[in-house]
């Protein structure tokens, strides 16, 4: 039976709609990106008032978000400055500056707080621990016959160990198909199934909602 006119652009469609998705995804997450970045990396160029008229500067010709040229110059010169310190950190002055900008920031009411917590966080990804998302894992949650992708973030859990008598396991289960945030969970390393695939491999499993990389999934478990 002959395809209606219909059916023809519908198959047509969903076939070039499967082609072009990727492409516009990636650059809406570009865009995205770089629009979040350049909120902060435009204050960089806070003296371009005093030297150019604002309307050469602004789109709305007063003030506010800068035109595309500008943000890309200060998201430069930010990546220049941030290149810069990483230099400066390995000499002496360097690293007694930054020391004493690091104790400003922990003296400071409640930005102590949020600065600690985020440098133990930075720390935890940056020191080269092999806790670090070291291994991908399937588990049973939410509940018991549902499994979900996770990455082991540590294997010390002396009170909770101590509390329930078990050796276990801190697992972040990120959500999809951005993984920006998750949940995380102590699980007894006994009810942990490993998976023989990398980090990146499991972090592409997620953000394609499962749909690549099946067949490299192999799980065993935990001995």
């Amino acid at each position: 039976m002959k395809k209606s006119i219909f059916a023809r652009w519908r198959a047509s469609f969903l076939t070039g709609l499967l082609i072009v998705l990727p492409g516009v995804i990636t650059l809406a997450v570009v865009k995205w990106f770089f629009g979040t970045v350049a909120s902060f990396t435009d204050t960089l160029l806070f003296f371009l008032p005093y030297f150019l008229d604002p309307k050469l500067i602004y789109e709305n010709g007063d003030s506010g978000a800068m035109f595309w040229h500008w943000s890309l110059l200060a998201f430069l010169v930010a990546v220049g400055s941030v290149t810069a310190i990483g230099v400066l950190a390995r000499y002496y002055i360097g690293k007694r500056l930054i020391a004493w900008a690091d104790n400003l920031m922990l003296r400071v009411p409640v930005l102590n707080k949020i600065y600690g917590t985020i440098k133990q966080v930075d720390g935890a990804f940056t020191s080269g621990k092999k806790s670090s998302f070291k291994t991908v894992v399937l588990v049973e949650y939410p509940r018991e016959g549902i499994y979900s992708v996770g990455f082991i973030t540590s294997e010390q859990a002396e009170e909770v160990e101590q509390k329930t008598g078990k050796k276990c396991v801190c697992i972040f289960i990120p959500t999809t198909p951005i993984p920006t945030g998750g949940f995380l969970i102590i699980v007894p390393e006994d009810q942990v199934i490993k998976l023989d695939i990398s980090v990146a491999d499991g972090f592409k499993y997620i953000i394609s909602i499962g749909a690549i990389s099946q067949e490299q999934i192999h799980p065993h478990r935990q001995k």
